[in-house]
């Protein structure tokens, strides 16, 4: 089922832009410690948009491995190689490889509404959450542009 398909995808890339947000997190210098709030907060959002979206698969009647990374596709690369550029650099180049994540999950994500597969609770979920990570994005982007 396509629709299944779509939401497993949207799963796995919240679970990577967790595990992004995450080592980010750990590699932050003190100088950046405003970052903790944002990071910590995108974390968070992705589990619980990853939960979501497993109870909606769950509902198509697909059970979901909520902890499951993505191991294919160039979008869920995108947010694997992002944890991978993290550590010990400035806060512009911190701030860019965030927005470079987060342009990969939105991304994905403009990937499933354009499918135009998902309808109802779904599509509502994914338009919803879609729209969060614009926010996070673009808070994540103004930061980056005022990192000189």
């Amino acid at each position: 089922m396509k629709a299944i398909k779509h939401l497993q995808n949207l799963i796995e890339i919240n679970n990577d832009r967790t595990l992004g947000f995450r080592k980010a997190l750990e590699d932050l210098e003190p100088i950046n410690a405003d970052l903790q709030v944002i990071f910590t907060s995108a974390a968070a959002e992705s589990e619980g948009f990853s939960r979501e979206l497993s109870a909606i698969a769950e509902q198509y009647g697909e059970e979901v491995d909520e902890d499951n990374e993505s191991v294919a596709g160039a979008i869920h690369r995108a947010w694997i190689d992002v944890k991978a550029l993290f550590g010990g650099k400035d806060r512009k180049s911190i701030l860019e490889e965030a927005e470079r994540g987060e342009d990969a999950i939105k991304a994905a994500y403009k990937n499933v509404m354009d499918s135009n597969v998902l309808t109802g609770h779904a599509l509502e979920t994914v338009l919803d959450q879609a729209a969060q990570i614009r926010m996070s994005h673009d808070k994540i982007k103004m930061l980056r542009d005022n990192a000189g």
